[in-house]
């Protein structure tokens, strides 16, 4: 297991995609990014928390997405397990990998306990909401985040939920 988290790699690793996949504005197709990886996207209603799990099967990277969560959560699943299978493949092809509740913002999550985790959220969040499409999209300012329509427009913009957005502009450190 690792001690600390590569939260650049983990970034990198996003924007090479981006790159590759020509991606030049919100919201990123991250269907599109995972069928053009070779990746299977299954969508059904899972247990409780789950929110998503990746596996090989056969040589096939398969990713599974709880149906039971609202769109925009599944998103940031999905790209999570992106993450799982562009940093982590290693493990993945030893055993299948959960998440359960991989966008919970409670205190385990926010004291950053597993950095296996730490670098797929990195990845989700570069990827989902590149620092560059965000910072565009400020137009050189900062926000509030208290101000919820401004969260909430751009969180829209970007097809993530407002929870992810705040969080996301809290680590770019862009809040006013």
């Amino acid at each position: 297991m690792k001690d600390r988290p590569d939260k650049d790699g983990a970034r990198q690793a996003a924007n090479a995609l981006l790159n590759q996949y020509q991606v030049k504005a919100a919201p990123v197709p991250v269907e599109r990014i995972a069928k053009g990886l070779g990746v299977r996207v299954e969508y059904a209603p899972l247990d409780g928390e789950l929110s998503g799990l990746a596996y090989v099967r056969d040589g096939v990277l398969i990713v599974g997405v709880n149906t039971l969560h609202a769109p925009n959560r599944q998103r940031f699943t999905l790209a999570h397990e992106l993450g799982h299978i562009q940093l982590h493949r290693p493990l993945l092809e030893q055993a299948v990998h959960v998440d359960r509740g991989s966008l919970r913002r409670d205190g385990l999550a926010a004291a950053g306990v597993d950095p296996i985790e730490i670098e797929a959220n990195t990845f989700a969040s570069e990827l989902l909401m590149p620092t560059d499409l965000l910072l565009v999209a400020l137009k050189g300012r900062s926000v509030d985040l208290e101000d919820d329509e401004a969260v909430a427009a751009l969180a829209k913009r970007f097809r993530v939920s407002e929870a992810a957005m705040r969080h996301r502009l809290d680590a770019l450190g862009v809040v006013g």
